[in-house]
């Protein structure tokens, strides 16, 4: 396991170094450290706002990457000193002595498990810390969540597609984004379902199942297991299932690693809180608003044990318990309040990072993928289906609502709304 974990680490320091991000980011940290804000305590959170390939669902994925991202985020000099070079010339010189301190010993972060079934509108990250420093993570933890998360959900979609008799064989390496494209995509169709890899290092990176085509001489045929592959889709998988044919294990590449329906699952990372007040995204589009302060989630189930509605309430607010009636408002438009009767309750976040330790299990990609497989089965058929699924209820709790809407009509007591990106 130390093996493992020391793997990954490096894999990710090489490939998500700390100046993996925007220009942005360092401006508007340098804003918050001239009017002495830096410091000052803020949350944001992550999420996406809308299901991918047109489905009922996603996977979530990247979880580890991030925490690993976030142990050893630290400047180095020379970092500093090429931050220097391109900032503007009148920018404080103490500005830079103040990033040559920084690290991720104040951070807190909160996450669903890696390989869990969400949905869109669910905060899927809290994090929490002084406000420069949650700023400068928001490119890089945005990158490392929504390919993976993307990628992942696109191999479930093609599982499902293939059927539980034949197994796939992810072989999108030539046809990757380059080569961590590539390798991230291998890890991540594996945790979504994929049986079988083509390429070998992966193999020593992620210590995921590798497969080897060989050739055979003739007495070895009838014992030959039948590959299948011609630029195959999760449509084309539908198709091949319904015709007689002796195909065992069908090489997806193209439209499995460059997710060709969606090319990005839109995540985004937004203030929520500061100082302890809520802060709120405004938007002629109501689906960009955001929603206010911090937050539990909790994934309701119903009597079959299927998930039937997604709670996101204030994190202040009692837990909901498994038997007794709450009153709820479904996002989306019109949707108006509604009474549920859960029959069981789980809390869908964990703590995963506190003041700079990981404090979460780091799960291995067959870990995540065993998750994944255990999460996707508890989910109903209808919306798990492929074609036009029922849309999955994410629902506000009556205290949320009450301040989202206070906020709206600028009537909060004590709180306030932010406009921003």
């Amino acid at each position: 396991m130390a093996l493992k974990n020391e793997s990954n680490r490096r894999s990710v320091l090489n490939r998500v170094p700390p100046l993996l991000t925007d220009l942005y980011q360092f401006t508007m940290a340098y804003a918050y450290w001239r009017a002495g804000r830096h410091n000052e305590p803020a949350v944001f959170e992550l999420f996406f706002r809308d299901n991918p390939f047109g489905g009922g669902f996603s996977l979530i994925a990247g979880l580890s990457d991030c925490l690993l991202f976030l142990q050893n985020f630290a400047f180095s000099d020379d970092d500093v000193e090429y931050l220097r070079s391109i900032l503007p010339a009148g920018t404080d010189a103490a500005f830079f002595s103040y990033l040559k301190e920084l690290d991720c010993s104040s951070v807190s972060v909160s996450a669903v498990p890696e390989g869990s079934v969400v949905f869109a509108r669910v905060p899927l990250l809290e994090v929490s810390g002084p406000l420069a420093v949650v700023q400068l993570l928001e490119t890089s933890l945005l990158c490392l969540v929504n390919y993976a998360s993307l990628v992942c959900s696109n191999a479930a979609r093609f599982r499902l597609a293939a059927g539980p008799r034949r197994r796939l064989m992810e072989m999108g390496l030539r046809r990757a984004q380059g080569p961590d494209g590539g390798l991230t995509a291998s890890r991540y169709t594996y945790i979504g379902g994929e049986s079988l890899k083509l390429q070998h290092a992966i193999t020593q990176i992620y210590f995921i199942l590798c497969f080897s085509v060989c050739s055979f001489s003739v007495p070895q045929f009838e014992s030959l297991i039948i590959v299948g592959t011609n630029s195959i889709s999760e449509q084309s998988l539908a198709e091949l299932n319904k015709k007689d044919n002796e195909i065992d294990v069908v090489g997806v590449g193209t439209h499995l690693v460059t997710c060709t329906r969606q090319p990005s699952l839109g995540c985004v990372y937004k203030l929520i809180e500061v100082r302890g007040r809520p802060r709120m995204k405004m938007s002629e589009d109501p689906e960009k608003s955001t929603l206010p302060g911090r937050k539990s989630v909790y994934r309701l189930l119903d009597a079959d044990g299927h998930p039937h509605m997604d709670l996101i309430c204030l994190s202040e607010e009692p837990a909901p318990k498994a038997g007794v009636s709450l009153n709820c408002f479904p996002l989306g438009l019109n949707k108006t309040l509604q009474t549920v009767t859960p029959a069981q309750v789980t809390s869908l976040r964990l703590d995963v990072f506190t003041c700079g330790q990981i404090t979460f299990p780091l799960n291995s990609a067959s870990e995540s993928r065993e998750r994944a497989q255990m999460s996707l089965q508890t989910l109903h058929p209808h919306h798990k289906r492929l074609q036009e699924p029922h849309d999955y209820t994410v629902a506000l709790s009556e205290r949320l609502h009450s301040l989202v809407s206070d906020i709206t009509k600028g009537n909060s007591k004590g709180s306030n709304f932010l406009l921003s990106n």
